[in-house]
């Protein structure tokens, strides 16, 4: 496995006005820790209790001499609104807020700490210095609530972290009549995000550096256990894909310079298979497996999305193609009556055979059709096998992406969804997915707003932490699929069913 994902360290800091009682901001702050890390959390609870500037220089030393790259501030009573806020722009890291709530009617006196309304004036001074920062829906609690917001902020924050770290390495331009995939990259500098281009012949070059690689036999083993002796129809592949896995990885290695995480977006095709003598799909589906997104025909932003998906989820992904429609005769035969979605509601995802294996039914290398056709003019496959090909598993799935817009901005959306018990009875990596009001969803976003035809997907419901996200990098335009009676904004309103309750 790659460590290509941050480790979270959590710190733990409670703020105090100074005409309150501290001692309830301290008991608060140790009852929130202990909560957290009896549930097997682990936080750094700052001894430094902050009442004015010099205690905020205090205690975000004392947290990042503890080795914390996240951090939450605790309003254990009302709090020094300029000191509280002034730690989120001192501290090189994401931070959340959070407030205590009273805690008996029987300490109303001495015990009231009034963290209701200062959390207004933390909103109102971060926001006066443009400081992003984690507010939950409902940012004041008891210790096992803010236990609970904790613990929703882990996934948040260590997207946060990797982006801010994060190389993503190119071969090739992106492909003629795939515009969809060629976005403005300034937005990614934006968000701190490096990009090196390169060359398809860089890659070449560096490959057939890699022929007699010492590595080979122990990647080809991994390989072949992987896939079984099921799976491993083509044993006499995987040479050429261990080295080039090896010549993906080494380059990783030797070009993420200062940054910490990489993910590729590499071409694949037409000049690919015939020149390196296979198709690269199995290999980046174990890279994306491993934390390492390789994103097919140059998608930047589709790297980006999968690592985001990889860093929150803490689990494999995938880039699909939102490709075809369900067959109205499978739609009757295997889902009408079994499931609660209209034949509107589904879709087939697919690509030619990116797919991690652990999130295939029935996986095994194969050959990509469709280049098969065009250069090998549909005879046995040779230098066109390479695909990782089965119908995708059953599970819960968010369907997402962030996508640079033509005039430099940044668009995205999320829809939540499952992939269905249903056969494709087709090829490549692909499923059946049944997402609510699809089909408005499909031609109100993203047919509306322009986004392109690959969607990352994550195979667990992420959509909340991958929208507070979204919120904390300053996105404004985050979609997602609306329920019946909540109309888009270009939503034609007499269309039948799209006002209906």
């Amino acid at each position: 496995m790659i460590n290509n994902i941050p480790q979270v360290k959590l710190g733990l800091v409670a703020v105090s006005r100074d005409c309150f009682v501290i001692s309830l901001s301290r008991e608060r702050r140790e009852t929130i820790a202990k909560s957290f890390t009896s549930s097997g959390g682990s936080i750094y609870e700052a001894k430094t209790i902050v009442e004015n500037e010099n205690d905020m220089l205090k205690a975000v030393k004392e947290v990042q001499g503890a080795g914390c790259n996240a951090l939450v501030v605790f309003l254990g009573n009302f709090g020094p609104e300029t000191p509280e806020t002034l730690i989120a722009k001192n501290f090189d890291g994401p931070v959340m807020f959070v407030a205590a709530a009273e805690e008996s009617y029987k300490n109303l006196i001495n015990g009231r700490g009034d963290a209701y309304c200062g959390m207004l004036n933390c909103s109102y001074n971060l926001g006066l210095r443009h400081i992003p920062a984690v507010i939950p829906s409902y940012p004041v609690g008891t210790a096992d609530d803010i236990a609970k917001m904790i613990s929703d902020f882990l996934p948040v924050a260590r997207a946060v972290i990797g982006l801010k770290s994060l190389k993503v390495i190119t071969f090739g331009p992106r492909p003629q009549d795939f515009f969809a995939c060629n976005a403005p990259i300034q937005p990614l500098y934006d968000l701190g995000i490096e990009v090196q281009e390169n060359s398809e012949l860089d890659l070449f070059n560096a490959y057939k550096a890699h022929e007699s690689d010492k590595r080979i036999p122990e990647v080809v083993a991994s390989m072949a256990k992987e896939l079984g002796q099921h799976g491993n129809t083509y044993p006499d592949l995987l040479n050429r894909l261990a080295q080039f896995e090896i010549t993906l990885l080494d380059w990783a290695k030797g070009n993420k310079g200062s940054r910490d995480y990489v993910v590729f977006a590499n071409k694949c095709w037409p000049a690919f298979p015939k020149t390196f003598g296979f198709e690269p799909c199995y290999v980046n589906s174990r890279l994306t497996e491993s934390g390492m997104p390789v994103a097919c025909e140059v998608d930047i932003y589709g790297a980006v999305s999968e690592y985001i998906g990889a860093c929150i989820s803490g689990d494999a992904v995938t880039l699909l193609d939102i490709n075809n429609s369900v067959p109205e005769d499978l739609y009757k035969e295997q889902i009408k009556g079994k499931f609660r979605y209209a034949l509107s509601d589904t879709f087939m995802g697919f690509h030619c055979g990116n797919t991690p294996f652990c999130k295939l039914s029935d996986g095994k290398i194969k050959y990509q059709l469709i280049q098969n056709r065009l250069l090998e003019n549909g005879n046995k496959p040779d230098f066109t096998r390479g695909t990782l090909e089965g119908d995708i598993a059953p599970s819960d799935v968010t369907l997402f992406r962030m996508q640079g817009t033509a005039d430099s901005k940044i668009s995205c959306y999320i829809a939540q969804g499952e992939v269905l018990p249903v056969a494709t009875h087709s090829f490549g990596s692909i499923g059946v997915f049944a997402i609510p009001e699809m089909g408005r969803f499909y031609r109100n976003v993203l047919i509306e707003k322009h986004f392109p035809h690959h969607g990352a997907v994550a195979f667990s419901h992420i959509g909340k932490p991958l929208y507070t996200l979204f919120r904390y990098l300053g996105l404004k335009d985050i979609s997602f699929n609306q329920p019946k009676g909540m109309l888009y904004a270009s939503e034609n309103p007499f269309e039948k069913g799209c006002g209906e309750g």
